[in-house]
C-alpha cells in the first residue's frame, strides 16, 4: 500500500507579472479558509505587572546557585578520582 496522495487537480496558471512570483499552495483551499481569530489580548492587572521579568530574575539566580554548587562538587578530590577511575575502567574494557 502506497503513502502517497493523489496529486490535486490542476489549477489555470495564472502568468506572473514582471517583479511577482508564482505561489503554489501546499494545502489546497487555504487560499478560501477562514482564518482563525484570536480571543483577544488580556490586560494585565496592577498586581500582575513585571512578573515575568521577576520570574525570569529568580531563576536565573537558581541557575546560577545550582551551577556554582556543580563547580564545587565538581573540584573536590573524591569526585574527580572517582570520573578519573570511571573513564580508565571503561577504556580497559576489550
Amino acid at each position: 500500500m502506497s503513502n502517497h496522495r493523489a496529486a490535486p487537480a490542476e489549477h489555470p496558471r495564472i502568468t506572473a507579472e514582471a517583479g511577482t512570483a508564482e505561489v503554489h499552495e501546499i494545502f489546497p483551499g487555504a487560499r478560501t479558509a477562514v482564518p482563525v481569530r484570536g480571543g483577544g489580548s488580556r490586560r494585565i492587572g496592577p498586581a500582575e505587572a513585571g512578573m515575568a521579568t521577576a520570574e525570569y530574575a529568580i531563576a536565573t539566580l537558581a541557575a546560577v546557585g545550582f551551577a556554582g554548587v556543580l563547580v564545587f562538587i565538581m573540584r573536590s578530590d573524591e569526585v574527580r578520582g572517582f570520573l578519573l577511575n570511571l573513564i580508565r575502567t571503561a577504556l580497559a574494557l576489550p
